[in-house]
């Protein structure tokens, strides 16, 4: 089989190390990570599903793949992922990103974390990852497992010593504000928007202290720049009010965080029938940008829950799978975020994941236009 058959996702895997013993390699490792994901893209979810996908499209796979003992049983798929490296798996399809990455106009990048709550039992923890989500390009860039939420601090900079993040916005919740993230990020030719919660209490305390001077002052006190967005749906109204400061010498210790440029104060007011609240927020920033930017930045990082995570669980089941044998869930949940990298942003023709799963499945046409392609639109 010339590598050059084969779909560019797949390409990337040629040298992945094969964990199992000789006399068990019935079936080559490519085959089975190549019918794994062409499964997956096409609406499989278990490992009796991607057997069933392979028995019925066995003449088309035999196009790429070399199936000469035909295909893999559903606890060859299970024992093999269960083996696989997930650090090497995941890097093969880090090194995929990554040769795509120039062509995607990456702008900002979110990282946040997420358990596989299916993926837990009695003796131990449910998967915990932390990952890196592109929002303009939809798609997954690296992912790391922790053993739990708490863990994320030490996994935060280890997942952005892997990424290429030069000119990108990093935004991270209030867990991965640290200086020393904010420093590997700087150092990394990136820029960070960070969230100030009670956490880091002098911080927060000076960030309230500087608006309220500022507010008291009839907003005279320091140079600023202001954006407001209201949006209105579900019988409720919300408005968005973003201030933006450079005078971060207010803030103690300011020197501290890398580069430190800008501090971002977020009003968020809802109307609701007769309810009405008000939230603020506050944000530091290496970066000097417009409160409007900054809107966008901020209003990104929740891309990441809404367009990343909820298809994991709604659409791929991730929640759901009650795959728990040794690497497997890892492996796995990196199969589902390959194949939401292919199948594309859901906003063409097409529709959303589940419909192009479906279409995937039945039109072998438009399954090789994703599979060797880059993006379905």
């Amino acid at each position: 089989m010339s590598e050059t058959t084969l779909p560019p996702l797949l390409a990337h895997f040629v040298d992945l190390e094969d964990p199992r013993v000789e006399r068990t390699k019935d079936h080559k490792l490519l085959t089975i990570i190549g019918i794994a994901l062409c499964a997956t893209l096409c609406g499989a979810n278990n490992y009796v599903a991607i057997q069933q996908f392979g028995y019925a499209k066995i003449d088309w796979l035999k196009t790429f793949l070399e199936l000469p003992n035909g295909i893999p049983s559903h606890d060859t798929f299970g024992r093999v992922f269960a083996m696989l490296d997930p650090q090497a798996f995941a890097s093969c399809f880090g090194n995929w990103t990554a040769s795509i990455c120039p062509s995607l106009n990456l702008k900002t990048l979110s990282i946040d974390g997420k358990t596989s709550r299916g993926s837990g039992s009695k003796g131990g923890k449910p998967l915990h990852l932390v990952s890196a989500w592109a929002n303009e390009a939809r798609l997954t860039l690296g992912q790391i497992a922790v053993e739990d939420k708490s863990n994320e601090i030490t996994a935060i900079p280890k997942l952005l010593e892997i990424l290429a993040l030069k000119g990108a916005i990093v935004t991270i919740d209030a867990m991965g504000t640290q200086k020393d993230i904010a420093e590997k990020i700087v150092e990394k030719e990136a820029d960070y928007v960070l969230p100030v919660k009670q956490n880091h209490p002098h911080l927060f305390e000076d960030c309230q202290k500087m608006f309220t001077k500022f507010v008291d002052s009839d907003m005279t006190a320091f140079a600023h720049d202001v954006f407001t967005k209201e949006n209105k749906g579900h019988g409720r109204t919300e408005s968005r009010t973003v201030w933006v400061f450079t005078d971060v010498k207010e803030l103690r210790d300011w020197q501290l965080w890398k580069n430190l440029q800008s501090l971002i104060v977020v009003i968020r007011e809802c109307w609701q029938g007769d309810k009405h609240s008000i939230e603020v927020s506050y944000f530091i920033s290496s970066k000097k940008a417009s409160a409007k930017e900054f809107y966008g930045f901020i209003r990104d990082h929740w891309g990441i829950e809404s367009k990343c995570h909820w298809v994991l669980d709604v659409c791929f089941g991730e929640d759901d799978s009650r795959v728990r044998e040794g690497h497997a869930p890892e492996n796995l949940t990196c199969l589902r975020r390959m194949a939401m990298a292919i199948l594309g942003t859901p906003n063409g023709k097409n529709g959303g994941f589940e419909t192009r799963r479906l279409i995937a499945g039945w039109d072998e046409t438009y399954l090789e236009k994703i599979l060797f392609g880059t993006h379905a639109d």
